[in-house]
């Protein structure tokens, strides 16, 4: 893995080397004032390909590398909460987040549980409640969803054991509020893994803080959506580009608000 940007500190960054999960976690850091008694920053990470696929047939593996996994399992490790859609808890066949001993250190350091919260936005609360992601995670599963959910689904999803949050006055959610209903329980260090729907709705909501995008040197065609699929914006939002990594052709970058 080479780093292109920001410039590198020394020639041997330029270097194709293997970068340690230490490393890694320095890399991507939140940053300062993020979590604990600062603000709420919401990142995410996401994968497409050359031409905008979001995925392949459903799932974003065929799109992903060995690198891009090492990625995403370091921002998962650094996060207070992984915030997902439903449908993609579906696709992907969701698992709990595992406590990982290389962070145990790092997140002890920080006040953070062992392993991140997953917390599903879903506003018709159609999942399978029997998963391990519901009956046997680490620390709770939260489900966010609206005040008008379907009842029986919401007792259904706390008898398994998840917490149900409820995040806006109708059916669904309002993305400001997810993030301030996380907020209120400690959890302001966010990552949120999509899919394209919750993505487009946080970033038309104008919540997005980082945007970490890996780009597959590959062409997948079809018809997968774009990483966001929400709401236009009346006026493009403008990132800056933060960091760029290369390996095996895969350009791993990271933008942020202006």
């Amino acid at each position: 893995m080479r780093r292109l940007f920001p410039s590198p500190l020394s020639p041997s960054d330029l270097d194709d080397r293997e970068w340690g999960l230490d490393e890694l976690a320095d890399f991507y850091a939140y940053p300062d004032g993020a979590g604990g008694e600062g603000g709420v920053w919401l990142r995410a990470n996401m994968v497409s390909s050359l031409d905008g696929a979001a995925h392949h047939e459903g799932r974003s593996h065929p799109l992903s590398s060995p690198a891009d996994m090492r990625i995403f399992g370091t921002l998962r490790a650094l996060a207070d909460a992984i915030v997902v859609g439903a449908e993609t808890v579906r696709q992907e066949a969701y698992r709990p987040a595992r406590a990982r001993e290389a962070f145990a250190a790092r997140r002890a350091a920080l006040g953070q549980a062992p392993a991140p919260v997953i917390a599903v936005v879903s506003a018709g609360l159609d999942l399978d409640f029997s998963l391990p992601l519901f009956t046997a995670p680490l620390v709770p599963t939260l489900v966010l969803t609206g005040a008008a959910a379907p009842r029986e689904r919401v007792e259904a999803a706390c008898a398994a054991g998840a917490e149900v949050v409820v995040a806006g006055e109708g059916r669904g959610v309002e993305p400001a509020r997810v993030l301030e209903e996380l907020a209120a329980r400690g959890l302001k260090r966010l990552l949120t893994e999509g899919g394209p729907r919750l993505l487009g709705h946080f970033a038309a909501a104008r919540v997005l803080d980082e945007m970490c995008l890996s780009l597959a040197p590959v062409v997948a065609t079809g018809t997968a959506p774009r990483i966001m699929d929400g709401p236009p914006l009346s006026v493009p939002e403008r990132f800056a580009l933060s960091s760029v990594l290369e390996e095996e052709g895969f350009l791993f970058t990271s933008y942020r608000r202006v």
